[in-house]
């Protein structure tokens, strides 16, 4: 059987719901809703077909296509960019979360109140952006993927998100602009230098004695500054201390939806781009800054705890949140040992599932009550107890609680440090304390503090709202009970990660 076949089709798929999309009636939202929704389906369906056939014993390499694309010719050798898309473990993990948490937030779209069918485009761009992402095999088509990913996003919170939505949309496109514009300037470097994007010939060319000889352009002096621009291109997209300032308005001013989309999967673009493009092309220069990259985990990891202890808006909590969840990804990373980088591949995953879910459900509770101020909620759990438990149960999942996705990253990402920098861990270990302070802190007081508002006519969760809960509980739940589900795919890439470490 041929399976390269499937890999274009998953990441294309939400096109079939474009074009039905463009030939509806404007005005008809329940149909338009149900069209957007199901454009998401096929890639669900087709990447839990991939993980099944990996598990049967079929080689990721089998799904792997490469098609001459376009080419410069010069003076000198031909060059040339073929259209390459391949699979490897993380890859692939991160296609299937990006596939859950899209039809998820596609459900969750049921809450958008205007011009579905600009949205609903919109968001199946974006699905083919992230998805491109995760499978291109060379930096142009990775680059064309990741901007491809900007320009839906720019329109969504721009035009369906809340109060300052103008400012937060244009705060995204600058930020992220000047990290693709950093990004685009490495590339064009390592395509001069050495004559290809293709990224597995790059780590060949930068990091062995016959590919030496190929690449010779590329220093030891410039392998250090291609490394820096990257941690700063990517480090704004995960975001790094200081550089997150947009994210934060883009997780208050955003709906609901695409915020989990935002923080479920585009900020994982980040971690991803500094695993794939940092340690595998750079693998000695990021191990000689691995310290100064635990150290911004830490950094992160503090100030996103702190300042989420003094929020009163809950979206505001969970965003600075975020900021200190990926300090976590960092930590591990910079640990440069098995336990840390599983561990931060684990929170990449984890936090996905738990923030998708909490932003979810501050969206269910924003549509009854019409507000996430803490100081003006209280005693949510005798109006929406099921809410308020799901809230909850959230929480404990972020915090870290065994028998949920986040203890097991967390476990594995401060053993990974503690082995190596034993102080700066014990140092970050102050951030896991605090989160539980700032989580706790904010659920109890929204659910089970003292009533500020009447509850009068106000209904519990939806059956339909309670689909994303269920299958978002559940992800959490099976990877934190049996770890081994994500274990598998990603034991390849944490070998080679290692050997080219020299771990």
């Amino acid at each position: 059987m041929n399976e390269s076949f499937i890999l274009p089709l998953l990441v294309f798929s939400p096109v079939v719901g474009m074009i039905v999309l463009a030939f509806l009636p404007k005005t008809q939202e329940k149909l338009l809703k149900t069209v957007g929704l199901l454009g998401t389906i096929p890639a669900l369906v087709l990447a839990f077909i991939i993980y099944g056939a990996y598990q049967s014993g079929t080689p990721l390499a089998d799904f792997a296509i490469k098609y001459g694309w376009f080419g410069i010719l010069g003076k000198g050798e031909p060059f040339s960019v073929d259209f390459e898309l391949g699979l490897h473990g993380l890859s692939l993990v991160l296609i299937l979360l990006t596939t859950v948490i899209s039809t998820l937030a596609a459900l969750a779209s049921i809450h958008i109140k205007k011009e579905w069918k600009g949205y609903f485009l919109l968001f199946l761009l974006l699905e083919i952006g992230m998805l491109g992402v995760f499978a291109a095999e060379n930096l142009i088509l990775f680059f064309i993927f990741f901007e491809i990913t900007l320009i839906p996003m720019f329109f969504l919170i721009g035009k369906w998100g809340f109060f300052e939505k103008e400012k937060a949309a244009f705060s995204f496109l600058i930020y992220n602009g000047i990290g693709s514009a950093v990004l685009l300037i490495v590339i064009m470097i390592l395509m001069a230098k050495t004559g290809t994007t293709n990224i597995n010939e790059l780590m060949t060319i930068l990091n062995s004695p016959e590919g030496a000889l190929q690449g010779g352009g590329v220093s030891t002096e410039l392998k250090y500054g291609l490394l820096i621009s990257l941690l700063v291109a990517f480090g704004v997209k995960l975001p790094i201390f200081p550089l997150h300032t947009w994210m934060l308005r883009v997780h208050v001013q955003a709906p609901v939806s695409i915020v989990m989309i935002h923080s479920g999967i585009l900020l994982k673009i980040g971690a991803f781009g500094l695993i794939r493009f940092g340690m595998g092309l750079f693998p000695e220069q990021f191990q000689a800054i691995a310290w100064i990259i635990a150290l911004l985990g830490v950094v992160n990891l503090l100030y996103g705890a702190f300042l989420a202890f003094i929020q009163t808006d809950l979206k505001m909590v969970l965003a600075y949140s975020s900021i200190s969840h990926m300090g976590i990804v960092l930590i591990g990373l910079g640990a440069l040992n098995e336990a840390g980088i599983q561990g931060a591949i684990f929170q990449v995953v984890s936090h996905g599932l738990i923030s998708a879910l909490l932003f979810f459900l501050i969206g269910v509770m924003y549509e009854r009550v019409g507000t996430t101020y803490i100081t003006k909620l209280g005693g949510l759990a005798h109006a929406m107890p099921l809410t308020a438990g799901f809230l909850l149960a959230g929480a404990l999942a972020s915090l870290g609680l065994p028998g949920m996705s986040g203890f097991v990253s967390e476990f594995m990402a401060f053993l990974g440090l503690f082995k190596e920098m034993p102080v700066l861990a014990a140092v970050g270990a102050i951030g896991i304390i605090m989160t539980a302070v700032y989580l706790l802190r904010a659920v109890l007081n929204v659910t089970y503090g003292k009533a500020k508002q009447s509850y009068a006519g106000i209904f519990d969760i939806k059956p339909v709202e309670m689909v994303p809960v269920i299958v978002l509980l559940g992800f959490i739940i099976l990877i934190g009970v049996y770890p081994n589900v994500l274990t598998q795919p990603l034991q390849l890439v944490l070998e080679n990660i290692l050997l080219g470490l020299g771990g």
